[in-house]
């Protein structure tokens, strides 16, 4: 398609008077890795910060689960247990990602999901890792694919390095595949090194790449 004409000034114009609108002290913007808009917003005063990646890998048989520490239990979450397991995965990330009940909406949103579904490592009866695996219900729906879906694996701080992440991840995809999935697909950040090793290693490869963009107004809004 040849270039609209004076398309960069109205595009300008238009972005300005977005940003009139902007409560707080920040706006971001997401645009596909490789983009040669990403320079354009560059000019506007966005900053690169960071990006997110889509990985995918092919289910065609059960994963070895590495050796984890003595006393770890690796199981499918308790019914019982969905308090702490909320309360984990918010002091796994540091910040309220989940609240009380959200394991009832996701099986309100995708009916084959239940607490078995939820993959955790315990100690002496206390989680202490988790990862979600569910059925990746957009992509299916549309595509009438058999895909399983991986959230990201958390670990509290002091249970760190210790295979935790790699042996949940294991055990999710293994149950994705008994359960008649052919591939599992999951974002991670493109700054979480030791999570795309992991995932590499298990045969993820990256389908997808954006990028992050942020200005931050430094007068009053």
């Amino acid at each position: 398609m040849s270039e609209i004409p004076n398309r960069k000034p109205i595009e300008n114009m238009l972005v300005k008077e977005i940003e009139k609108y902007v409560k707080g002290k920040a706006v971001f913007t997401v645009l596909d890795e490789g983009r040669p808009e990403i320079d354009e917003w560059i000019e506007r005063g966005y900053k690169l910060e960071g990006g997110l990646y889509h990985m995918i890998a092919a289910l065609d048989g059960p994963k070895t689960l590495p050796k984890v520490p003595k006393g770890t239990i690796i199981r499918s979450l308790k019914p019982e247990k969905e308090k702490e397991f909320v309360e984990v995965v918010n002091a796994g990330f540091d910040w309220k990602r989940l609240e009380p009940g959200v394991i009832q909406r996701w099986k309100s949103d995708c009916s084959p999901f239940s607490e078995e579904w939820i993959h955790v490592a315990e100690v002496s009866n206390k989680i202490i890792s988790v990862v979600v695996s569910r059925p990746d219900v957009n992509y299916n729906n549309f595509f009438g694919g058999r895909r399983g879906y991986l959230g990201p694996a958390v670990t509290l701080p002091e249970y760190r390095r210790k295979n935790l992440a790699f042996g949940l991840t294991c055990r999710a995809m293994n149950f994705l595949f008994d359960k008649g999935m052919d591939s599992v697909a999951l974002y991670t950040s493109e700054q979480n090194i030791p999570a795309i090793n992991l995932f590499r290693k298990l045969g993820f490869c990256i389908s997808h790449r954006w990028k992050f963009l942020r200005k931050t107004f430094h007068n009053q809004r």
